[in-house]
Parts: C-alpha cells; sequence; structure tokens
C-alpha cells in the first residue's frame, strides 16, 4: 500500500526535475538578450504612458527608439530636454523637436452659438452627439460635455463658457483629447505660432453666421490679406499654413468675426 502511494510520488518528482532542467537549458541556448540601451533609454522618459508618441506607453516607445523605429524625439510629453538625454543614450543627433499644443477649432460659445434644442441628458458628447449632432446650430461645434477634459492627464482643458479651451502651458500635446472628441475639434499646433483659426464649420457663409455669429464664413478677407500667402480658405473654412505664417497679425485684423485670432 506505501509502495503504491511512494512510487507515483517519485516518479512524479523525477519528471519534474527532468522538465526543470530542460526548461533550464533552454532559457539559456535560447536567451534573448535585451539590448542595455532599452532600459536607459526607459529612465530618460517621464513616464507618463499617454501613447501620445503612437506606441503603447513608455516601455513600448524605449523598445521603439532602442531598435530604431521611432526618433530620440519621439516623446512629445518629454520634449526637448527628454530629446537630448536619449540622443546621448543612442549616439545621434536630436534634431529639432517643434513644441507643440492643442487647440480647440470652436469659438461657439454661450452668447455666440444657437441651440437647435435643450440638452437634459447625461454630459457626455458621444452620447449627445448620436442626438442629431448634438444640440447646437452648428453641427460642427464643441459640445461642451468634457470628454476630452475627463481624457487630459494633466489638467490642461477645461469647458469655459460651453466650450473646451486649452491651458497651452499645462498641454504635453499627448492627443488623448484629440481621440476622445467625436466632432474632430481638436488638433496639434505650434506652441509659439499664436495665430488660430477657431472655428471648424463648413457650412455655406449665411448658414454659418446664422448658427454661429463667431464662426468663419470663408469671405477670403484673411486670404486676400495675408501678405504671406500663408493662409486659404478652402469648403469656405480658413486654414493656416505654419510653415509660412510669420504672425503679421494682418489676417487677424482683418478678420469680421474674430474667427482668425491670435490666442
Amino acid at each position: 500500500m506505501l509502495n503504491s502511494i511512494l512510487f507515483p510520488i517519485l516518479v512524479l518528482g523525477v519528471m519534474g526535475v527532468i522538465f526543470g532542467c530542460v526548461l533550464g537549458f533552454a532559457s539559456i541556448v535560447f536567451k534573448v538578450e535585451r539590448d542595455p540601451k532599452i532600459d536607459e533609454i526607459r529612465a530618460c522618459l517621464p513616464g507618463a504612458n499617454c501613447g501620445g508618441c503612437g506606441f503603447a506607453g513608455c516601455d513600448a516607445l524605449a523598445e521603439a527608439i532602442a531598435s530604431g523605429k521611432s526618433p530620440v524625439n519621439g516623446c512629445p510629453v518629454g520634449g526637448a530636454d527628454v530629446a537630448a538625454k536619449i540622443s546621448q543614450v543612442m549616439g545621434v543627433e536630436a534634431g529639432d523637436s517643434v513644441k507643440m499644443t492643442a487647440f480647440v477649432k470652436c469659438n461657439g460659445n454661450c452668447e455666440a452659438a444657437k441651440n437647435k434644442f435643450d440638452y437634459y441628458g447625461v454630459e457626455d458628447c458621444d452620447l449627445e452627439n448620436g442626438l442629431n449632432g448634438g444640440h447646437k446650430a452648428c453641427s460642427y461645434g464643441c459640445l461642451g460635455d468634457g470628454n476630452c477634459v475627463r481624457a487630459c492627464a494633466f489638467d490642461a482643458i477645461h469647458v469655459v463658457n460651453g466650450v473646451a479651451v486649452v491651458d497651452k502651458d499645462k498641454c504635453v500635446s499627448c492627443g488623448a483629447c484629440i481621440k476622445a472628441c467625436p466632432k474632430n475639434l481638436i488638433e496639434l499646433v505650434p506652441y509659439d505660432k499664436l495665430v488660430r483659426v477657431a472655428c471648424n464649420s463648413k457650412d455655406m457663409p449665411k448658414a454659418a453666421k446664422d448658427n454661429c455669429s463667431n464662426a468663419c464664413m470663408g469671405c477670403k478677407i484673411c486670404e486676400k490679406n495675408c501678405p504671406a500667402k500663408a493662409i486659404t480658405v478652402t469648403d469656405f473654412l480658413a486654414k493656416v499654413n505654419y510653415d509660412e505664417c510669420t504672425q503679421c497679425g494682418v489676417c487677424t485684423e482683418k478678420c469680421p468675426t474674430k474667427a482668425v485670432s491670435k490666442r
């Protein structure tokens, strides 16, 4: 009776030792060497894990930089300082890193924008947008329910007078707010370039003005008066080419609704 119990235990023990040895040997033979630069790069990164770099988090970005799949200035949160540290680890030049900030392309505040109906539901932009585009007469306008606010881990965006507004000094250009906005109203723009088009409406001029007194009407006054030819109007909406813009401010002075302004 005792032997019938001990023998299976002994067999299992021997098998465990054999399998352990085999696995240990395999781990040595098939070991994949980890690039030590990965840990050095990871130590340089801020640890926000925001995904603004296009990768799952800081660990994934560190591996991508070490393998050459991402540039040393691939972290939008760390900016030039982090890029300089990583460039030392990689032994390459950091290159130019333009500081960016998020910008909400809407100035349809409570005074300027007209409403189609009163909305009393859950404060969620996705849900409200599913109700005929939301309460605003302008189907392109910010709904002000704060999905972008909740998505921002840096307290850099808040709803003010019915429209989301970015604090550019807090913004790290991670892109979380961009993904959260169902209206596609938020974009990254150069921090130091102050001319902005605070509108995203592509409605005909009269409809745009009827829906919101602050709307861009596509009148092309800004385009005609820009000495650098840095602003153009397409689909009744002005757009700034920041590579050409000299920040002279002529367009902001000429815009009748102040949809184009310095911010």
